[in-house]
């Protein structure tokens, strides 16, 4: 269970790995320097694609297109290269950024964002037809997102408060309900950060200034941790032909002296456990 350095662009929060199913190609961002970068696994050429303004999250649309959530709260789709807008500024977030993002079952989106200096960070649900609905206010830093394989479960992490939730999710509504405590992680400087669930209903999940990954039970016990040499460790998705290599990212790369000699690269491994693949968004799409 040595992870492998895949690619190394330094990045400052090297975050949101996503296996595009279409291309075969893992996708992760650097946040801060608005960098999207994509590695092909099997020739292992690795480019940087975007660069620009930031990018908190983002998802694959069922087309094959990225969907951006970006700073002012503005929505894109980047398409061959280009931009467009479905969002120029979203009202109450013109100051702030998102975060993580994950599609939905039903191709919906759920998008959270960070906290300002005066308001604690926001949950908002963005359907189909690019409504946005608010879905949960007074969290503290909206984090990863994830499904139960039966989806009638969403996590749902808050790194300040140290928890990852659960709800009751309902697909034909993307009502959320019934939230409860599935993880608290301990007091000692880390936070919950990117997670996924396996196709055994297991969490991972990524721990800032933990340098771990975490895989936790559907009961939320912690039944392995997993090294890297990286303290800022912040996120986790599976990919490959049969979604059993593990990519996930790291930050801290412009001070590997204090963060660790990985900090900043894309790692992969392969623990024999097969991941589920991700849900594509449909925003716009008929």
């Amino acid at each position: 269970m040595v992870p492998e350095l895949m690619a190394d662009y330094r990045c400052e929060t090297g975050e949101g790995p996503l296996w595009h199913p279409m291309e075969r190609q893992v996708y992760w961002s650097d946040i801060p320097r608005g960098r999207i970068f994509r590695l092909n696994p099997f020739s292992r050429r690795h480019e940087q694609i975007y660069e620009g303004r930031i990018v908190g999250g983002y998802t694959i649309q069922s087309d094959g297109s990225l969907l951006l959530f970006m700073d002012r709260g503005s929505v894109a789709v980047w398409r061959d290269g280009k931009l467009e807008y479905l969002v120029n500024e979203m009202e109450g977030e013109t100051d702030n950024r998102f975060n993580d993002v994950a599609a939905d079952p039903a191709g919906r989106v759920f998008c959270g964002t960070m906290p300002t200096d005066t308001r604690s960070a926001t949950l908002y649900r963005m359907d189909t037809d690019g409504s946005v609905t608010t879905v949960l206010e007074g969290v503290g830093l909206s984090n990863g997102i994830g499904f139960s394989p039966d989806q009638k479960q969403m996590y749902y992490t808050d790194s300040l408060a140290r928890k990852i939730y659960i709800f009751d999710y309902d697909i034909d509504s993307g009502d959320i309900t019934n939230q409860r405590v599935f993880v608290e992680t301990p007091d000692d400087g880390s936070i919950p950060d990117g997670m996924t669930v396996d196709a055994e209903g297991y969490v991972w999940g990524a721990r800032w200034d933990g340098s771990s990954l975490y895989r936790y039970n559907p009961d939320g016990e912690q039944v392995v941790q997993i090294q890297f040499p990286a303290k800022k460790v912040s996120s986790v998705i599976f990919g490959g032909v049969d979604l059993t290599d593990m990519y996930v990212t790291t930050a801290g790369g412009g001070n590997k002296a204090e963060e660790g000699p990985g900090a900043g690269g894309l790692f992969r491994l392969n623990v024999g456990i097969q991941g589920k693949p991700e849900f594509l968004s449909r925003v716009g799409l008929s």
